[in-house]
């Protein structure tokens, strides 16, 4: 039986207290938009450093590199937990995709994550998706801003309640 071990019972509630889980996740983290990066960044470690995670930072441009560096990482063993030269348990992705007035936004906000989500299923990566994709900086400020109750925090927690649920499921016979 697996159960909700961490998960709060409404989106407005109060995270409980963090279980310490022993874990090392890679955090990749596209600073296009420093200031909101800042903020996201500062919740994803609070969220780790109050579960006893330890973490590396990896810096992109933007959104689009993410993917990209998720790919590298599992390429090279690095990701994930179980590969003979695994360093790391689970990532967080961390950017933001503001719109424009031109169909980038698009490109990039469908692409950043659809790459993301193939390559974390594909190679059995616990992720956290901390990407925001918003109409406005107030908005991505907005979202960022809280520490641990922002959605680096938030992204933090789904990482760290999908390597809890990878051990489950792993250590479950038939």
């Amino acid at each position: 039986m697996i159960s909700r071990v961490g998960i709060p019972s409404s989106k407005h509630s109060k995270p409980p207290e963090p279980p310490r889980i022993k874990a090392r996740v890679l955090i990749i983290e596209a600073r296009y938009y420093e200031k909101i990066s800042d903020e996201l960044a500062a919740g994803a470690t609070a969220e780790l450093d109050a579960c006893g995670v330890a973490y590396q930072r990896v810096v992109v441009p933007g959104a689009l590199e993410i993917p990209h560096v998720l790919a590298l990482s599992t390429e090279a063993g690095l990701i994930p937990r179980g590969a003979p030269s695994a360093l790391f348990c689970g990532a967080i992705a961390l950017g933001c995709v503001i719109r424009g007035e031109t169909s980038h936004y698009d490109v990039v906000v469908n692409n950043a994550n659809h790459w993301l989500m193939e390559v974390a299923v594909r190679h059995h990566v616990p992720i956290g998706n901390g990407i925001l994709t918003v109409d406005t900086e107030a908005q991505a400020m907005a979202r960022a801003r809280g520490g641990r109750e922002g959605k680096g925090g938030d992204a933090a927690r789904a990482c760290l309640r999908l390597i809890e649920l990878q051990r489950t499921f792993q250590g479950q016979g038939a």
